[in-house]
């Protein structure tokens, strides 16, 4: 038995690519210093470094907008906070969804309550999914802003972003997706959906660090600062720059977490690589076969342009392994008539992660068991996104045993996971 099987990875994706953790030690070690605020060649590179990697999350994410636009923030919370906040001013309404993670609920609720916004707040239906057209029947006039999860963080569920993106486009409001269980998962193509602003975490999907995002705004939405203070340019402004990324970063931004996404995306790139000469018969990606990565100047992915393209191999790839853990799960958990297994998510509009409740069993009891006595480590309770749980009626239940298989999750971890179930359901 492993001591810890993880079954975790909507929360966090763990254990990370071996070259993420080697490439921020190394280049933390070698160019920790503060990044553009100085002409020496140390902070040079430091800030070369950060803004290659900016264009190579925008290609990542079809963005082809100027790479400035890539903006860092402290986790897809922040990023959050500062789309919602810089779009939307006293008394203006927006449109949202019962699906939500607290990191959109709490902000529109603060607004509702101290700012006079009104809020549209769609139900998804009892497949967990949302209906465009419910939002497209609530855009008003002073409509300032849609805002929707991508993927549930409950259920799994991928909602119908290409169709909502295509009614707020036609209505002229600004889209703001929380990409926080996709990214790094299904492919995200901005510009051809026509996305306004796109937030993202970097510590689970991208498979980054802890305490690094972003948000990747479209040229044609400016978002107002929530945060100031330096930049390290024009200084002698009073107020913040109006040009990105400097309008929307204030301070010494996390070069740690910055270099742990640039090893994370080079890591995309080359498994796309190396996919594509498994199935070509040539020569496997360099970086696959020495993962040490040394520090390059330029910065490796400076020039890329098929950068996107390797990557969405790889997220291909990725999604199928996860998904393919998850249908294993799934099939245990229907062998028990007393689960209930939240929504239910299409094989082909889902991510790899579901929910759980047992007639009869507490799921604290549940998690105490699964932990205790085999070692599983998964999320119980409402996963902060409580509007799912009071609507499937789990809330009063204490919420539910949540499952999330990742990429690295091997046949030990799912052999610990399917005796546990046993064990415990049988």
């Amino acid at each position: 038995m492993k001591d810890n099987a993880y079954f975790d990875n909507a929360a966090t994706t763990w254990p990370k690519p071996e070259q993420v953790y080697a490439f921020m030690d190394r280049f933390f070690r070698s160019h920790g210093v503060n990044p553009g605020r100085s002409g020496s060649p140390l902070a040079v590179e430091a800030e070369q470094m950060i803004n290659v990697t900016r264009s190579m999350l925008g290609r990542f994410f079809g963005y082809g907008g100027p790479s400035a636009r890539v903006v860092f923030t402290l986790n897809g919370t922040d990023a959050l906070n500062m789309a919602i906040g810089g779009l939307v001013s006293d008394g203006d309404h927006v449109i949202t969804t019962r699906l939500e993670h607290n990191a959109v609920l709490r902000t529109v609720n603060y607004m509702e309550r101290d700012r006079g916004v009104q809020v549209s707040r769609i139900s998804a239906e009892a497949d967990g999914y949302i209906d465009p057209h419910a939002i497209q029947a609530a855009i008003r006039d002073d409509t300032r802003a849609i805002i929707l999860t991508h993927a549930s963080n409950v259920t799994g569920t991928v909602q119908p972003l290409r169709e909502v993106a295509a009614m707020a486009r036609d209505a002229g409001v600004p889209l703001v997706v929380d990409a926080a269980q996709s990214a790094g998962v299904l492919p995200i193509d901005m510009d051809e959906l026509g996305i306004g602003v796109l937030a993202f975490p970097g510590h689970k999907g991208l498979f980054g660090p802890m305490g690094i995002g972003g948000l990747i705004v479209a040229e044609e939405v400016d978002l107002a600062p929530v945060r100031f203070g330096g930049t390290g340019v024009d200084s002698i402004l009073s107020f913040q720059p109006d040009a990105y990324p400097y309008h929307l970063e204030a301070g010494t931004v996390s070069l740690p977490g910055i270099a742990g996404l640039h090893a994370a995306q080079r890591w995309f790139r080359a498994l796309g690589q190396q996919l594509q000469s498994e199935a070509t018969g040539t020569v496997a990606s360099e970086m696959i076969i020495n993962p040490g990565m040394e520090v390059e100047f330029p910065c490796a992915g400076a020039n890329d342009t098929d950068h996107g393209v390797w990557c969405r191999q790889a997220m291909n790839h990725i999604h199928q392994r996860e998904l393919a853990h998850l249908e294993r799960i799934e099939a245990k958990l229907r062998e028990f008539t007393s689960v209930r297994i939240l929504a239910d998510a299409r094989p082909d509009a889902r991510v790899a992660t579901l929910s759980f409740t047992v007639d009869g069993l507490s799921t604290e009891r549940i998690a105490d068991q699964l932990d205790a006595d085999h070692h599983i480590c998964a999320r119980v309770g409402l996963q902060c996104a409580p509007l799912v749980h009071v609507d499937a009626g789990t809330a009063d239940l204490g919420g539910t045993i949540r499952l999330s298989p990742g990429y690295f999750t091997d046949e030990a971890d799912m052999q610990q996971l399917l005796h546990a179930l046993d064990d415990i359901l049988g």
